[in-house]
């Protein structure tokens, strides 16, 4: 699975070191969603990338939170757009001008 829009610091790429604010993104994606927690997905145009990853956005089913922007508003990634699916791309863009203003997050730890 991919989550749609938001690019997180690698922390398990076979060839590419962990990057700066990985293990961050990765513990508060964990909290966000422990295990057994309800999820909603949406998908944009095309469904699945080039490797076979489901391609989604993700809302956590007890409040809603669009975890994808989510994860760019708190500093933990940042917008990445790859056409065809930009359904939430300018929200990315917004809420990531926000967090790199506030320092939040990689927009402190990694500049």
């Amino acid at each position: 699975m991919r989550l749609i829009g938001v690019n997180t610091p690698e922390t398990k790429h076979p060839t590419k070191p962990i990057e700066c604010f990985g293990p961050e993104a990765s513990a508060y994606i964990t909290q966000l969603l422990p295990q057994g927690t309800k999820v909603r997905i949406e998908r944009d145009i095309e469904a699945r990338d080039r490797y076979g990853r489901m391609l989604l956005y993700l809302y956590r089913d007890s409040d809603n939170l669009f975890i994808n922007l989510d994860l760019v508003a708190r500093g933990y990634g940042t917008p990445m757009s790859i056409e065809p699916n930009t359904f939430h791309y300018n929200d990315f863009v917004h809420a990531a001008a926000l967090a790199e203003a506030a320092k939040a997050g990689l927009w402190k730890a990694c500049r």
